[in-house]
């Protein structure tokens, strides 16, 4: 049993390596593209992808194309310690939150539901009728 998890062990590959990210707009329009996104998600607290991007379409950036390059840009921003990614534990689920090195996370004001927060424990009972 040790020697097959041993042999498992070095059979496994490495992850490989990711090459930086490297965008492909000019460096002028990638600053104005990164102080838009930083100023959304200083002013407005941790948000989702889904959030940002939002508020990205209100505020009508012209150099970012489509969701998908901002997801790019944000990871770039997150490669150069810009942004940070936190994981928000509801219940099962998980929700990530993108935010500034300087901004407090703020939980969700909506409860989780009874019985199914992260640090609430089911009780079972034994049935009474079990007496030695």
């Amino acid at each position: 049993m040790f020697g097959t998890m041993i042999r498992y062990m070095v059979a496994r590959k490495p992850k490989p390596k990711m090459k930086p990210i490297e965008l492909k707009t000019p460096p002028e329009q990638t600053q104005t593209i990164t102080r838009v996104i930083f100023d959304i998600l200083k002013e407005h607290g941790p948000l989702t992808i889904g959030d940002t991007w939002e508020h990205v379409k209100e505020v009508g950036v012209r150099g970012l194309t489509s969701k998908r390059h901002m997801k790019v840009v944000l990871r770039w921003m997150r490669d150069r310690q810009k942004l940070k990614l936190i994981c928000n534990h509801i219940g099962p689920n998980k929700q990530f939150l993108y935010s500034t090195w300087f901004t407090k996370h703020k939980p969700d004001a909506k409860p989780a539901q009874p019985g199914r927060g992260h640090f609430t424990r089911k009780v079972t009972r034994l049935p009474q009728n079990l007496n030695p």
